[in-house]
């Protein structure tokens, strides 16, 4: 009788630690859409807006949503499984597409609004593509 009341408490403890978990489960992908809406503003001010002014105001208000997301990120209860490598592909893909955005949109297409705004969807991609395999049910 002691192993199966044992089991039976186990259980229990399992089942409020999923109960617990479950709210907090959807966070990364908020965390990713966030992101990925965020370069659809950096992105063409970046590549767009010229001048002493353009680089005070991008550069803090880029600082401010990084802080932002990892703040957001740090607080919450719950770390999916394979965060760590998911996150750094996620990151290692967006800075593939900015630095080659911000080469090719300085360089060869200078000003160009149509370049911007298609730099600004790759750049939105990847949180954008992992947001939505983060949203499938496992």
């Amino acid at each position: 009788m002691t192993n199966e009341t044992d089991a039976i408490t186990a259980l229990k403890g399992i089942a409020r630690i999923e109960a617990a978990a479950r709210p907090g489960k959807g966070w990364y992908g908020r965390y990713l859409w966030l992101f990925a809406a965020w370069q659809l503003v950096l992105v063409p001010a970046v590549l767009l807006w010229r001048g002493p002014a353009a680089l005070a105001v991008t550069m803090p208000a880029n600082v401010l949503a990084v802080t932002a997301l990892s703040v957001f990120a740090v607080r919450q209860p719950v770390v999916p499984r394979g965060l760590g490598r998911s996150h750094l592909t996620v990151i290692g893909a967006w800075a593939a597409a900015y630095c080659a955005s911000l080469a090719l949109g300085l360089t060869a297409f200078p000003d160009s609004i149509p370049f911007a705004a298609a730099a600004a969807l790759a750049c939105a991609a990847p949180a954008a593509v992992a947001a939505l395999r983060e949203s499938r049910p496992a």
